[in-house]
């Protein structure tokens, strides 16, 4: 598929080429690794963990982001005339709307009532990971403007060629937003809840920045979550052994099937994950009368702690905040991580010393009419979650002297 004459006049004279990928095994590991962000090595961009090529292939190895799940894989290739490897997107085609964390089920619901057929569509994402990062990939030494202009367009050009009705990008990072923005996507907005660290030394160092009331509530908080004899273990990297999996894997099962119903990972992801990236996992456990009862998995960024699932198989008071968020905020302070991404939603990690963070995605529309629709929409949207986002800051436990 020719995209020379797709996009703006950064790409009108290059000569690219997409190809659709049905899997991430189609690119080599090699390939994967040499687009900026996906590797530790890659100080300068900073490295996400689930762009990674082990993370995206476990996802898909394992069964759970595959044609039947109604995660079919279509992964954009960008390519110039001699057949270099210039960018990529990880890329899906959908049936449905599950795992996605930015809602568009209304969309989809006057599109049918209107006769049209809103799926299949086309979703840009880290499957089930209500994460930020680069969508857009680059290969490195590439210009970063002009290979982003041209996935932009070549995903344009995707979307009309399968004649399907949309494409989304979610969670992707502004200057990726911006590119497709220029290339005719819509702009959403959302709202997610972020630790700081302010280069604090020790934890205490935090508390000190909260208001004195806070403060205190905070650390009856900490110490009830432990009262019941509860112990806190954090594994990682050989730690992360088949037993602790199998007691991971118990407790999100039985969380996320009252929950959600259906969990979307499976037992062979986790493993999985494990022999492939054991050294970027943290997984939080609480463990009462010799045996785990509670336990959160997150992945280690270059920068960031990405928090993801969690679950539990005893109920005890605070222990959730403990094992999510408290104990994420010390792993960051120790191992000197600039934030803490703790999944998506939830206003009660205010009070725990998240702030609200605005968060971005990208939709292009190919139905004139759903798309005027849409893009009406989203504006009124964006201008609601600009002002709760005020409202919520107010909301924080942090000293104000130290704010102004």
């Amino acid at each position: 598929m020719d995209q020379g004459d797709e996009g703006d006049g950064q790409t009108a004279n290059a000569e690219f080429s997409i190809r659709v990928a049905a899997g991430i095994n189609a690119f080599t590991c090699d390939e994967w690794n040499g687009f900026t962000g996906t590797t530790r090595s890659d100080t300068e961009n900073g490295y996400n963990p689930l762009v990674s090529y082990a993370f995206l292939s476990a996802l898909e190895d394992s069964g759970c982001a595959v044609r039947r799940t109604g995660w079919q894989g279509h992964h954009l290739r960008l390519e110039n005339a001699q057949g270099r490897l210039l960018g990529a997107v990880p890329c899906y085609l959908k049936s449905h709307s599950q795992g996605e964390y930015v809602f568009d089920h209304g969309w989809s619901d006057a599109f049918e009532r209107a006769g049209g057929n809103y799926y299949p569509k086309l979703q840009c994402a880290v499957p089930f990971s209500p994460v930020t990062g680069p969508r857009l990939l680059v290969s490195k030494g590439e210009d970063s403007a002009i290979v982003k202009a041209g996935l932009a367009a070549g995903l344009k050009a995707v979307t009309e060629k399968l004649g399907v009705s949309s494409a989304h990008v979610t969670f992707a990072s502004e200057s990726d937003v911006a590119t497709l923005e220029a290339a005719g996507f819509l702009h959403r907005t959302d709202q997610q809840f972020h630790f700081f660290n302010e280069g604090f030394s020790t934890y205490d160092d935090f508390l000190a920045t909260l208001a004195s009331r806070k403060r205190k509530a905070m650390k009856k908080e900490r110490r009830e979550a432990l009262a019941n004899d509860i112990s806190i273990d954090r594994l990682t990297g050989k730690d992360l052994t088949e037993k602790a999996w199998d007691d991971f894997f118990a407790f999100y099962m039985d969380t996320g099937s009252r929950k959600w119903g259906r969990p979307y990972l499976n037992r062979k992801f986790f493993s999985l994950i494990g022999e492939r990236m054991s050294q970027d996992i943290l997984l939080v456990m609480a463990k009462r009368n010799g045996r785990y009862v509670a336990g959160a998995i997150n992945f280690i960024g270059s920068d960031a702690l990405y928090g993801r699932n969690w679950g539990c198989i005893e109920d005890h008071p605070f222990l959730h905040f403990e094992v999510c968020y408290h104990q994420a905020i010390d792993f960051a302070i120790e191992r000197k991580l600039k934030v803490v991404e703790a999944g998506a939603q939830g206003e009660h990690k205010l009070a725990r010393g998240y702030r609200p963070v605005t968060m971005h995605s990208a939709h292009y529309i190919a139905h004139p009419g759903l798309r005027n629709a849409v893009a009406d929409y989203l504006r009124r949207e964006r201008r609601e979650v600009e002002r709760m986002g005020e409202i919520l800051e107010e909301h924080t436990p942090f000293r104000k002297d130290l704010e102004e």
